[in-house]
């Protein structure tokens, strides 16, 4: 049987620590690897061996470093302790090593991720295979291109909690979503939360690939757009030009009776007014006349011209109402007054909206009375 010592000559191996170039070294480091790469060694000459590579492992020379690693990147031969060295060595010498090397236990590789920084992370994460221990890592501390490519390797091994993280972390980034969404096995709570993130093409694929069933994927789509459309609403408040918005969501079909609910709901009479003058077909003048008619058929009158749900008239009927009991002040919180009345009275009308119409109205109305408390702190602290 050939050995590490029989395949090398004396020479070599004094050449190896006594040699006076770092090229005389760093040629003897890349023989003396290939042997042991390449040779079937008894416990004998794995431990001369490991000595060696530790050897190897302190020389101040990064090219005997690096004959060491490029050798030896993949083998099980390399000591644990010579690994986790290279690991904290320039990133020519350490990206290989945490690339392929086996030796690494996973809590070693976790540990890496959370302190080696975003070049190691990214090795790491194209590693063969991960286990969770590594992933969970990743989910928590990694940037976003060391999660992009962990979740596109299919060879990784995420629990369904780590998976929730990455997109609650990277939310408003495609990337990362997209590698999530085309892996080839998803949690349904995944899946069904990804179908609110991602456009169109990676929704399509979701529906094709995984446990997302098409009628869910459109309400939630739908119902993402929509509250979308209200905070862009929100952000327009009254210089913007609600003719030409609303026209712009009746030519793409979003024009809902859904939309127009949640959009009155959120004190946005005007986007009421002129989309319901789109739907119906009749000038904003003669609109705002029915709707603030105080008599009781001219809401109606329109709103079933407009083409709306029967079931949903109560609503609207309950919105407009609280809206002429509003007494307004000009004061700044005028607007938040008149949502929280609007949005008390809304929930009380019995079958007055679609379950969904009814959770984001509750949640509307949870963030009024945070930022109203919020406020007051800040009041009082001032």
């Amino acid at each position: 049987m050939a050995t590490t010592r029989s395949a090398l000559t004396d020479e070599d191996i004094r050449t190896l620590v006594r040699g006076v170039s770092a090229a005389e070294r760093a040629a003897a480091a890349q023989k003396l690897c290939q042997t042991i790469h390449d040779t079937d060694l008894s416990d004998e000459d794995r431990t001369a061996a490991a000595e060696i590579l530790r050897v190897m492992a302190a020389d101040a020379a990064g090219m005997v470093r690096r004959a060491l690693v490029m050798t030896l990147k993949a083998s099980p031969l390399v000591p644990r302790d010579v690994a986790l060295q290279l690991a904290r060595d320039v990133e020519e010498i350490s990206l290989p090593m945490l690339n392929f090397s086996p030796v690494f236990l996973d809590e070693d590789l976790a540990r890496i991720v959370r302190l080696g920084g975003p070049v190691r992370q990214l090795a790491i994460a194209r590693r063969p295979i991960l286990s969770r221990t590594v992933t969970d890592a990743i989910a928590e501390f990694g940037v976003e291109r060391a999660v992009a490519e962990a979740c596109a390797n299919d060879n990784a091994d995420f629990a369904e909690g780590a998976l929730q993280q990455v997109m609650t972390r990277f939310e408003q980034h495609e990337k990362v979503l997209a590698a999530i969404a085309y892996r080839n096995v998803l949690p349904l709570s995944v899946s069904e939360r990804l179908v609110t993130l991602v456009g169109d093409q990676v929704r399509d694929h979701l529906i094709a690939y995984h446990a997302v069933a098409p009628e869910t994927a459109l309400g939630i789509a739908e119902g993402a757009a929509e509250r979308a459309t209200v905070d862009l609403v929100d952000q327009a408040g009254r210089a913007a030009d609600v003719r030409v918005f609303v026209s712009h969501l009746a030519a793409e079909g979003r024009l809902t009776a859904s939309l127009l609910l949640r959009g009155l709901a959120n004190g946005h009479m005007t986007f009421f007014e002129w989309g319901i003058a789109e739907l119906a077909g009749v000038p904003h003048h003669r609109t705002w006349l029915m709707i603030h008619d105080a008599g009781p058929l001219g809401l109606r009158a329109i709103y079933e011209r407009a083409g709306l749900p029967a079931r949903l008239f109560p609503a609207f009927r309950a919105a407009v109402d609280t809206y002429h009991s509003m007494e307004f002040d000009g004061g700044a919180r005028d607007i938040e007054r008149f949502q929280e009345h609007m949005l008390q009275r809304f929930l009380t009308q019995p079958d007055a909206a679609a379950r969904e119409d009814v959770e984001y109205l509750i949640d509307k109305m949870d963030r009024i009375s945070r930022e109203a408390r919020a406020e007051a702190g800040v009041a009082q602290t001032a």
